[in-house]
């Protein structure tokens, strides 16, 4: 028959949560139990649902009282039960009850602990004075002299869960996945996705294969959206300096792959200037695609010349196509005279031609006079 001992640690799963308990699976005719209030976020709501993976600890007296907890709590916190929280780096829960030389008291059931300043607290440190008379959950890192002597850390238990949720991420992320998250907020420098808790960066450059000249444009905070993973930087220690990027434009069509089908050289087409340069001027010639006029190809400008002075961004501009290069994305163009001119001379042209459909000659027009 199956025996659990004082404190020891089961990784098992919930089967039902019903009134002030939650059930867990132990392989046996009978479930154990844990206490709700265990789970129970800020707002009181419960944080765990049929199915979920819990790990915990047997706390119960014997096999007929399978009553588990995911810490040990205060009331159950006889001596044998603490020296097995210290054997097997269970947390245990004690009220910090003053502060004293050097760090704080801290009960725990009958025994009394010391927990230094420096190991309290972890990232959101408080005052000492804040901490005094709050019930807190530690790791016993000293068990002397058969628990006279008992020292304990709540910032030891905090890295822990910190390096334990960071193990979890990266064996649940990888370069190349395709995730889902929500926009939580936006930067100049791009927008934060939450991955389940943690906070991916996407790029503003990475968000559309079109110029992005503002972001709100394309997300917005609270947007859900499907991402690929294009990079992972796990820090092993710390989950504050680990990293994921993502990228939306990696799910979208590149419109390089048919731009053949759209551009062709020696065709003339009008497009916006989108960056200047100091060799030439970017024109945008379709949604992601743009075109350079080399400053060799403008008209009266020499090497040298500041283009800033002579264009703005966003000015109209049209272009025709010199060189399509797909495989190195670049299109190469020279500025061309405008639809309209074209338009203007054509009927200029067609309106000179004589009732005999000659074409109209200045120079003997001038000399029949």
């Amino acid at each position: 028959m199956m025996k659990f001992n004082a404190g020891q640690e089961l990784q098992s799963t919930v089967v039902l949560v019903s009134g002030d308990t939650v059930f867990i699976d132990l392989g046996l005719k009978s479930e154990g139990f844990v206490d709700k209030s265990e789970f129970l976020d800020e707002e009181g709501n419960c944080s765990v649902k049929e199915g979920d993976s819990v790990k915990v600890f047997f706390i119960g007296k014997n096999m007929e009282d399978l009553h588990f907890t995911t810490k040990i709590h205060g009331k159950d916190s006889g001596i044998d039960l603490l020296k097995n929280a210290f054997e097997n780096k269970i947390p245990v829960e004690g009220k910090v009850e003053k502060e004293i030389k050097g760090g704080f008291e801290v009960k725990l059931g009958n025994s009394r602990a010391f927990c230094p300043y420096s190991q309290m607290g972890y990232k959101n440190r408080l005052e000492p004075s804040e901490y005094v008379g709050r019930t807190v959950k530690f790791l016993i890192s000293e068990f002397k002299n058969e628990g006279k002597n008992i020292i304990v850390s709540n910032r030891l238990l905090e890295e822990n869960a910190e390096i334990a949720q960071l193990k979890s991420f990266s064996q649940k992320y990888s370069e190349g996945d395709i995730v889902s998250g929500t926009v939580k907020s936006i930067q100049s420098y791009g927008a934060f996705v939450e991955l389940d808790g943690f906070q991916a960066l996407l790029p503003v450059s990475e968000i559309s294969r079109q110029r992005v000249e503002k972001i709100e444009d394309f997300i917005v905070p609270g947007q859900k959206i499907k991402a690929k993973i294009i990079r992972c930087e796990w820090n092993p220690a710390h989950l504050d300096r680990s990293k994921i990027s993502l990228s939306l434009k990696e799910l979208q069509e590149d419109p390089w792959d048919s731009v053949s089908q759209k551009l062709s050289s020696g065709e003339k087409y009008s497009g916006k200037i989108v960056r200047i340069a100091s060799f030439g001027i970017f024109v945008n010639l379709l949604p992601g695609i743009d075109g350079l006029v080399h400053i060799s190809e403008l008209k009266d400008i020499s090497s040298g010349t500041n283009l800033n002075k002579k264009f703005q961004i966003g000015q109209v501009f049209d272009v025709v196509v010199l060189k399509v290069d797909e495989a190195e994305k670049r299109i190469s163009l020279a500025p061309a005279s405008s639809k309209q001119q074209d338009e203007d001379a054509n009927s200029y042209l067609n309106a000179q031609n004589d009732s005999d459909g000659e074409t109209y000659n200045p120079f003997a027009a001038l000399l029949s006079r």
